[in-house]
């Protein structure tokens, strides 16, 4: 039986247990929404991982993406990446290489991690194809199926599948055309294959098999986004939208079938329309959990787009987004180093927190946090951060004659004084 299939009849499983209390609702609460398809909690046979639960009424996740590319292989490099996402953080990961041994990458990076571990497996098809073949117009269909069931086997927990993109989604794109190209790696791949070969999306014609897969495995689906916007003027256009539509409907087949479903988000969206993308996925999927690419706002601060990004992804969190994928500041540069992963991470859970702020209505810790300032209680202020290792080197370097204040304000802290003020007062 499948988590899905044990919470529709009633049993209440221990990953259950254990997110309702991370969350602080109550057991039947994260029951009834694995039942309903508004909450998932991705899990494997093949190992064991940090329980994460993710959607309606939860705290907003973020995950860490890392992976080699054809211009970097270092496998090392990879696995400390995983190792400092998960001590910035992180809820989950996704391993995406592009480059060197897929296997032995995926295989060392799952092994290096207790977080849950997603994947990309197209990529791993397509280049396989173009490295035996010449080209990723020579991806073999039942290749892409294949690699699905491998990297399950790893302990993969879920996958980004491009189950929406089909001969009306390319349709829509060539009719309506776009200002930043088509930036999705795998809907790039899948449009090329399928303009090539005059053929159906085989994630899309076989979902049924890819389903059996999927159950067979217990890996979650998240319904990849193919159609995503490269730059903000292309936000909320046809192909996005009709991508939306058939993912939404694959996403209730396969929930129907006892799979678990994430719902993936664009990655460019101005400020002004990131409400309406967030409350027209949730409704169109059933209030599946959304997973919100980033988003970029603006596309004109490369080297900074941990911050756009963060920005974006405070607003989709409060709109009701469930499912925060990081940005690094190399985003559109170059492949990220551990620097750039820590501070991804950091950027983005600093936007969930300011999210759930007003979505779940959290500032308990910000409410403390401000009665630690007030009382200048340098312990209490370090132990509330959110990266409190940052906070207590950046005083410690700039330590002030007075320590009860700091060097801001000096002899002249407003706190400092006003307390004083009170206290004679009282």
């Amino acid at each position: 039986m499948s988590i899905v299939e044990d919470a529709r009849r009633g049993i209440i499983t221990e990953e259950m247990k254990i997110v309702a209390a991370q969350e602080g609702v109550t057991e039947d609460y994260i029951r009834r929404g694995i039942a309903a398809g508004h909450i998932v909690i991705p899990v494997s046979p093949y190992r064991k991982v940090k329980v994460c639960g993710i959607g309606e009424g939860l705290r907003t996740k973020v995950n860490c993406s890392i992976g080699t590319s054809s211009d970097i292989v270092d496998v090392d490099m990879e696995v400390e990446k995983a190792k400092a996402g998960e001590r910035a953080g992180a809820d989950t990961l996704m391993e995406l290489s592009t480059g060197g041994d897929f296997f032995d990458i995926r295989r060392r990076v799952v092994e290096a991690t207790s977080l849950s571990v997603g994947s990309v497996p197209l990529y791993q098809a397509f280049i396989e194809a173009a490295r035996k073949d010449g080209a990723v117009i020579h991806m073999r269909e039942d290749d892409l199926f294949r690699i699905t069931a491998e990297q399950a086997k790893l302990g993969t927990n879920f996958m980004a599948i491009h189950t929406g993109i089909n001969r009306i989604t390319l349709e829509r794109l060539q009719k309506q055309g776009r200002h930043g190209g088509l930036c999705s790696r795998g809907g790039a791949f899948l449009t090329a294959w399928m303009l090539h070969n005059d053929k159906e999306n085989p994630l899309f014609a076989e979902f049924d098999y890819l389903c059996e897969i999927l159950k067979e495995h217990e890996v979650t689906l998240s319904t990849g986004n193919g159609m995503r916007a490269g730059a903000v003027h292309d936000a909320t256009d046809r192909a996005q939208i009709q991508e939306l539509i058939i993912n939404a409907e694959l996403g209730d087949k396969a929930h129907e079938q006892g799979i678990q479903v994430i719902v993936e988000g664009p990655g460019h969206v101005p400020v002004d329309e990131i409400e309406t993308n967030v409350k027209l996925m949730k409704r169109m999927s059933g209030n599946k959990p959304f997973y919100m690419l980033g988003p970029i706002v603006t596309d004109i601060a490369p080297g900074y787009d941990d911050r756009v990004a963060a920005i974006g992804a405070a607003m989709s969190s409060s709109y009701g987004a469930d499912f925060i994928c990081y940005v690094t500041p190399a985003e559109h540069l170059a492949l990220p180093n551990l620097e750039d992963v820590y501070e991804g991470v950091m950027s983005s859970r600093i936007a969930a927190h300011v999210g759930d702020m007003i979505k779940l209505k959290k500032r308990d810790q910000d409410l403390a946090m401000g009665h630690a300032r007030r009382d200048l209680d340098w312990d209490a202020q370090y132990n509330l951060a959110i990266n409190p290792e940052r906070a207590r080197k950046i005083r410690s370097e700039r330590m002030p004659a007075d320590t009860e204040a700091c060097t801001m304000c000096g002899d002249y802290c407003a706190l400092k004084i006003a307390n004083k003020v009170i206290k004679k007062l009282n």
